[in-house]
């Protein structure tokens, strides 16, 4: 047994034949994130949605959404909007302020976009509006709420871009 106890001892050093190293430090952990919203607008060439890029200086929603309604009023050549005569007023976002203890990730959600205008806003006009914001990933649904002068506000409905397209 005596000899037996020296040789155990041996196996139990060398049992997986890989020697101990130390911790070593490989860099961050891998993250995903989402990609900004590229710097471009939806407006109307031969009847469909057509990408085009937009005069802005960042590439928030906000920007995005500006530049399409600004679109509106000038002149545009061979592409169009069926946003003439609509105003943007402003986008509310449906995320609840993140608690003390929550981390910070990136999460989707319904945007609202409220406009101000007379008129039929067309399905193609909403495409307009829907398809331009969902281009920041982050938005699941885009919310359409029209405010007017002595009424109450009511909603255009509540979109994804595919269901428009």
């Amino acid at each position: 047994m005596k000899a037996l106890l020296p040789l155990l001892a041996l196996l139990a050093v060398t049992a997986c034949g890989i020697a101990p190293t130390d911790v070593q430090d490989r860099g961050n952990a891998p993250t995903i994130r989402i990609p900004p919203p590229s710097k471009t607008i939806y407006l109307i060439k031969d009847g469909d949605l057509s990408l085009e890029p937009a005069d802005v200086e960042d590439d928030t929603v906000d920007s995005l959404l500006g530049a399409l309604f600004q679109a509106s009023t000038q002149p545009l050549g061979d592409r169009d909007t069926a946003l003439r005569g609509f105003t943007y007023q402003g986008i509310k976002d449906s995320l609840n302020p993140v608690r003390r203890d929550e981390i910070k990730l990136p999460r989707t959600s319904t945007l609202t976009v409220i406009i101000r205008g007379e008129g039929t806003l067309t399905p193609l006009g909403k495409a307009q509006i829907v398809c331009t914001a969902q281009q920041d990933a982050a938005y699941e649904e885009v919310k359409i709420v029209r405010v007017e002068q002595n009424r109450p506000s009511r909603s255009e409905g509540q979109f994804t871009c595919g269901e428009l397209k």
